[in-house]
């Protein structure tokens, strides 16, 4: 039994030492590249109302999330997704702001979804919220940090694909065919099944404008002359809107000088519902899937109370460290270097003083009283084991200092080093 709690549940799992170390370091950066955009962070509680989440609001299914009851038999969730928690948040303390609001968080969510097997349940987000603003250049700019954020974090070999909910969803608008047909077209784009999308239209009466542009569909990627291509296949003025707010979009990130980063794929179908106009996802190699996803959501806050429109996206913080560890991109964690202090009983007082003197100059300072049981040796490579810079033992007025990662050993006078440091 007692073997059996040291395990933790599937799907979740410890980061301690050095790989705990990356992660914050990491989480530090990105969270410094939201700062300086000015945005303002916020923090929502780890689980809800089960009603947060559910089907009205677009967010998932149901048997996704892990579910529990409080002693008033309330369903409670955990937080399967950061944005209907921030959208919930925003209405009660800002219902009537109307003024720019920039917000962003860092936490974990949770997915209860056997079928994407090898992958955690729960996953560290770091993310922003735009609320009160419908401008291209409100879609400009989360598209240009979650760019700045992979920047930030060493990645040099990546890409930002972006989409258009409201051009997939004026097509299927104007189709004049049953639930059931457009659900199968829908999982044939979402696949990009070229084929069997043409072998499924054959069987099905539809205009020939929408007919070729289904054909078509999944050729509708690339830079940003095929969305001048994509606007002449379409006479629906949804469509045609919809291609002219991504040609917005695309000339600031031209001032920015971020275009080489940036891909179009009208093809692109949202996960979330919620989504009601740009969409986009970040990609680089030595993963299997995004790791920064993002959108417009202009109806999700009508669900609790106020009408606004806001775009934002999130960074799967365990994904990108991931892709950092395949490409060999390191993450410094210099600002986690710490010093051990190690010393005999008898040498308490100037231990500690010394210790306070250090502190006093902002280093960081383990202090270790050493026991008979095991030698100094042994103390200094579990410090280096852990990660430590540098171990000072002190014997008397004799101090020792071993620079481990030079693996150099230096000898000096406490009293000596102390008046000098």
């Amino acid at each position: 039994m007692k073997e059996k709690l040291l395990h933790t549940p599937e799907g979740v799992r410890d980061i301690y030492n050095s790989e705990c170390k990356k992660k914050t370091a990491l989480e530090q950066k990105l969270h410094q590249v939201l700062a300086l955009y000015g945005y303002q962070d916020i923090e929502t509680p780890t689980f809800e109302f089960f009603d947060i989440f559910n089907s009205e609001t677009g967010t998932g299914c149901s048997r996704e999330m892990f579910k529990f009851f409080d002693r008033d038999n309330n369903t409670l969730v955990l937080r399967p997704d950061m944005t209907p928690s921030i959208a919930r948040s925003v209405a009660k303390y800002y219902n009537d702001c109307e003024f720019p609001l920039r917000l962003s968080y860092v936490g974990n969510t949770f997915l209860n979804n056997r079928s994407y097997q090898g992958k955690l349940t729960e996953k560290t987000e770091l993310g922003a919220e735009h609320i009160n603003d419908d401008s291209p250049e409100a879609d400009a700019e989360a598209i240009i940090m979650m760019i700045d954020c992979f920047m930030t974090a060493g990645l040099q070999d990546f890409r930002v694909d972006i989409g258009q909910s409201e051009f997939y969803r004026g097509i299927m608008e104007a189709l004049e065919t049953t639930p059931e047909v457009k659900r199968q077209i829908h999982e044939y784009i979402e696949n990009k099944n070229s084929l069997g999308m043409e072998m499924f239209l054959s069987d099905i009466e539809m205009k020939d404008c929408y007919r070729n542009i289904l054909l078509e569909y999944n050729e509708l990627y690339g830079d940003a002359d095929m969305l001048e291509r994509a606007k002449q296949l379409t006479v629906n003025p949804r469509c045609r809107a919809a291609v002219e707010r991504l040609q917005q979009v695309y000339e600031v990130i031209c001032h920015y000088g971020y275009e080489k980063y940036v891909s179009f794929d009208l093809g692109m179908v949202n996960h979330f519902d919620y989504y009601t106009g740009i969409i986009f996802r970040g990609y680089t190699y030595g993963t299997g899937d995004a790791i920064g996803k993002g959108g417009r959501y202009d109806n999700l806050l009508e669900q609790f109370g106020k009408h606004a429109p806001a775009i934002g996206f999130t960074i799967l913080v365990d994904d990108m460290l991931s892709a950092l560890d395949r490409q060999s991109i390191p993450v410094s964690t210099r600002a986690f270097d710490y010093s051990v202090l190690l010393y005999r009983r008898k040498d308490t007082v100037d231990a500690i003083a010394f210790a306070v003197d250090l502190r006093n100059c902002g280093e960081k300072i383990e202090l270790t009283c050493m026991d008979d049981k095991h030698a100094t040796e042994e103390y200094i490579a579990f410090a280096k084991g852990q990660g430590a810079q540098t171990v000072f033992v002190i014997d008397g007025d004799d101090l020792m200092i071993h620079d481990l990662y030079a693996g150099k050993v230096a000898r000096n006078s406490l009293a000596t080093f102390r008046k000098e440091y």
